[in-house]
């Protein structure tokens, strides 16, 4: 989400997103931007632990979508009295989708790894990238689908959330959804337009039980803490994401953004103490794969 975009880099942007091939140097400052993205998610997603315990999960999300929407808001300034209703209707549903992804996300982490409700929140968008596969291709999805059930295995036991699992399959759920409504976003409004807006509705979403717990955050140490963490997630990570699909194809993009479920494992391992058993390390690898598979097997020209 680079603060510095406008609607003049719409055409741009349109381009990237077409999987147009760049350079070997955009290419591979492309994979930089991608690797730091995802790094950037994982640590913000792992740092915020602590808030979710201390205030819940809509709180946190609250402040942090708030502060990412007044941010983006600030640099873009758009034009909100002049969108159609389309316009709206586009922005409030993929915000309402934002939010419930965004609360199922962090409370799920309130109960399970981290490295699992990536995994099997990653199972969204696969799902998404899956459909018109046939023939022994589907076996990827099948293969992402056991490597979650391996990651479920702490290395003595099955040890399984119901709550925690169900949590984080909403989550991708919401992200599965995410992608579609913000390709009809991007359809719709110039530039980050409509993302700004998403981010101001789904704000709106968590306020009514988020508010419940900001008085007791009025301090500057959570203040500044939670805007920290909204930069983190999401505006550096769609900064590096944008600025990544102007200089790569989308399918180099797409494997890329597979190794998010290693990066939520590693995130875990490294922050939050974590560790990874033998099964469950089998499992993120038959995730990434399966997603890297996919990736492939939908753009076989780009690949």
């Amino acid at each position: 989400m680079d603060q510095r975009v406008g609607t003049s880099d719409t055409g741009e942007i349109g381009t990237a997103m077409r999987g147009v091939p760049s350079d070997r140097a955009s290419l591979s400052s492309g994979v930089v931007f991608c690797l730091l993205s995802m790094s950037s998610v994982q640590i913000g997603s792992a740092l915020s632990t602590d808030m979710i315990a201390a205030y819940g999960p809509f709180a946190t999300s609250f402040l942090r979508l708030l502060f990412a929407a007044l941010i983006l808001m600030a640099v873009l300034r758009p034009p909100i009295l002049s969108y159609s209703s389309a316009q709206w209707k586009s922005a409030i549903l993929l915000g309402i989708t934002m939010a419930a992804m965004t609360v199922c996300f962090y409370a799920a982490i309130e109960r399970i790894p981290l490295g699992l409700t990536v995994a099997i929140e990653f199972l969204g968008p696969l799902a998404v990238a899956s459909f018109g596969l046939i023939g022994w291709r589907l076996a990827l999805p099948a293969a992402a689908l056991v490597g979650v059930v391996l990651l479920c295995h702490n290395g003595e036991s099955w040890s399984i959330d119901t709550v925690g699992l169900l949590l984080a399959s909403g989550s991708g759920v919401g992200w599965g959804c995410y992608i579609i409504l913000m390709q009809k976003s991007g359809r719709l409004f110039s530039g980050l337009e409509g993302l700004a807006m998403s981010l101001l509705v789904a704000a709106i979403a968590c306020a009514p039980v988020g508010l419940l717990q900001v008085p007791n955050m009025m301090s500057p140490t959570v203040l500044s803490t939670m805007l920290g963490l909204a930069i983190l997630v999401p505006l550096f990570p769609y900064a590096l994401e944008m600025i990544a699909l102007r200089r790569m194809p989308t399918t180099a993009f797409g494997i890329l953004m597979s190794l998010e479920p290693a990066f939520g494992a590693l995130s875990g391992f490294l922050i939050l103490g974590q560790p990874l058993a033998p099964l469950q390390m089998l499992g993120t690898a038959l995730v990434v794969a399966a997603s890297a598979g996919v990736t492939i097997s939908v753009n076989p020209e780009r690949a």
